[in-house]
């Protein structure tokens, strides 16, 4: 199957679809979700078009999307594409110092923003940004500043394109569209040094269509697909590009507060996620199994034994479990995994592509027993995001599957993962250097993750600059234990420290409401979270847990002392990427006090 250009795909799929519904969005006002056909997607597109000429939006010339997820960010970004124009999104949460850099770094004269914060933003940093001379502001409920003459509400901006002075030149310019032009440039949040841009052509995602056809038969234009991480994310900005491509319904979660009702109430067929959504459907139903009654928890328990045998040790490898084995996965089909599966809302899914971090081996285990179709991935910004993924329908438990068909991969020497293929970035915007030092003279892109592989997939282990070594000379893969630990409903984040240290500690986000419930049930008196935290019966019992947690790791590698936080790691003071990643430096130079404390003999 070919795809049309990125310039001209929604127009092609409005010919094919007309009246069907392309995107879905909810009315906070009405309380309903508002249809949009493929006529009115592929309508207003050619009419963003037109008023990005009418601005005089030059052919490669990058502009700024500042937003979360809304239905103008498709109009925009399709508009964009349709002008040979290049479309640089900003995550929603970015500080003034992450959109200044941006904007400085890739010129941009154009900036859409999404609310009232995202719009404050872009006034602060304006007088810093000399290249900026237009501010567009999708939400018409934002309130302008009384100095800001120049900025357009959207409708103003569409406004402009509603004559047809521009047609010729829009029909020219999208004629002339190819795959060598630049589609994006992606700045990645980075968990050490600044933002860098990678650029992403259309000849990428070009690639990227053509490789999953031969890979995932869903999506298909029958399902309804939820998107609810950031658009900036490569990972949800080339699984949409493709939904689209497949003529599926995209419904867009405006808010990332309302996900799990917007779950609800679409009830998705599709969706990509990353593993914390799954450790938190995992820890509520663990939740849920501690708090009930002996004979409920008994077949809470036996029926994710069933299912784990059922699923995992005779269906997985193409085998019939036993006749009574399934006449008791059945039972529990019927009386507990459907009822599960309604209660999150996705009974009627298809395909759940997950990647972006570890996934724990307990909550992999865990969603497949149930019977939610999980895919686990693999992939980088850099790569126009998938580079292996679990050949559907099958899968192995640890694994990110089999590399995608035409594209290259070789694990180095030190155990490296390296990448060459079509999808694969041709550098980063205005760092050659950085370019060099990323892909080598033979073409290979040096992703950084260390992996290996076991009968034709591949399993990753760590980031190679993340692995720590002890002062005993052991490497300890952090991200390895934190996922395991992270498992537990009541840790909510969790820092590991081992780097040139005699041994491992951690620094414990704990999850609040838990800790305040246990101490109502036990009569603890506190007066604030930091005491409560302190309180022996707690510390006791994360010990405990994290105890029983990290049995099945070396002994150096388990935790022999943490601290709980009383306040969570945060985006604000620079500790966590926007994509919610821990930023280890940032963490261990505000913590090194504690830190340090745990390191006292």
């Amino acid at each position: 199957m070919s795809y049309p250009h990125l310039a001209r795909l929604v127009h092609e799929q409005a010919k094919k679809y007309g009246a069907r519904t392309a995107l879905r969005y909810r009315d906070y006002d009405t309380s309903s979700w508002i249809p949009v056909t493929w006529n009115q997607f592929s309508n207003t597109v050619e009419v963003a078009s037109r008023a990005l000429l009418e601005l005089g939006v030059a052919v490669h010339e990058n502009v700024g999307i500042f937003s979360q997820n809304k239905p103008e960010c498709f109009y925009t970004d399709f508009a964009l594409y349709a002008v040979r124009a290049v479309s640089v999104p900003l995550y929603a949460t970015s500080s003034c110092e992450q959109v200044e850099y941006i904007m400085r770094d890739a010129g941009i004269r154009y900036l859409f923003v999404g609310e009232q914060y995202q719009y404050d933003v872009a006034c602060r940093v304006a007088a810093s940004c000399p290249s900026l001379c237009r501010i567009i502001i999708f939400d018409r409920k934002v309130i302008r500043h009384s100095h800001d003459e120049s900025s357009l509400y959207y409708n103003e901006f569409l406004s402009l394109g509603s004559g047809h002075a521009t047609a010729s030149e829009l029909e020219r310019r999208t004629a002339n569209a190819c795959d060598a032009d630049l589609a994006n440039i992606l700045y990645t949040s980075g968990t050490t040094g600044e933002s860098k841009g990678v650029m992403l052509h259309h000849s990428c995602y070009a690639e990227a269509f053509r490789i999953h056809d031969l890979r995932l038969p869903v999506p298909t234009d029958e399902d309804v697909v939820l998107n609810f991480l950031p658009l900036t994310h490569i990972f949800e900005k080339a699984w949409t590009y493709l939904c689209i491509c497949r003529g599926a319904t995209i419904c867009i979660n405006l808010r990332p507060a309302d996900v799990l009702q917007s779950i609800r109430e679409v009830r998705p067929t599709a969706m990509c996620a990353v593993p914390r959504f799954w450790e938190k459907v995992y820890s509520g139903v663990q939740e849920r199994i501690a708090g009930s009654n002996l004979l409920l928890r008994f077949l809470f328990r036996d029926a994710l034994r069933v299912g784990r045998r059922c699923n995992l040790e005779y269906w997985r490898v193409g085998q019939e479990p036993p006749f009574f084995l399934r006449l008791r996965y059945r039972f529990y089909e019927r009386r507990l995994y459907r009822l599960l599966k309604q209660t999150v809302g996705i009974e009627r899914g298809r395909l759940f592509p997950t990647a972006g971090a570890a996934i724990p081996q307990v909550v992999e285990e865990f969603v497949h027993s149930v019977g939610i179709p999980m895919l686990a991935g693999y992939g980088l910004t850099e790569s126009t995001a998938t580079v292996s993924c679990d050949p559907y329908p099958h899968y192995t438990i640890g694994s990110v599957g089999r590399v995608m068909p035409d594209l290259e991969v070789r694990i180095a020497d030190n155990g490296e993962v390296l990448l060459r293929g079509k999808t694969i970035t041709c550098g980063y915007y205005n760092k050659e250097e950085l370019t060099r030092r990323a892909i080598d003279a033979e073409g290979w892109f040096h992703t950084g993750d260390a992996g290996y592989f076991k009968d034709g997939e591949l399993f990753l282990t760590d980031r190679i600059k993340d692995l720590y070594k002890t002062s005993n000379g052991k490497y300890v893969a952090p991200q390895a234990i934190e996922s395991r630990l992270v498992t537990d409903r009541y840790i909510d984040q969790i820092a590991v420290i081992a780097d040139r240290r005699k041994y491992v500690t951690a620094l414990i986000v704990p999850v609040y409401d838990q800790v305040r419930e246990y101490a109502s049930k036990r009569g603890i008196v506190y007066q604030t979270m930091e005491e409560l935290l302190r309180h022996p019966q707690v510390m006791k019992l994360y010990r405990e847990r994290i105890d029983r947690l990290q049995q099945p790791l070396a002994h150096y590698e388990q935790v022999k002392y943490f601290t709980l936080l009383p306040q969570p790691f945060s985006m604000e003071r620079g500790e966590l990427t926007n994509t919610l990643k821990v930023k280890r430096p940032v963490v261990c130079e505000h913590y090194a006090a504690v830190i340090e404390k745990m390191y006292e003999e």
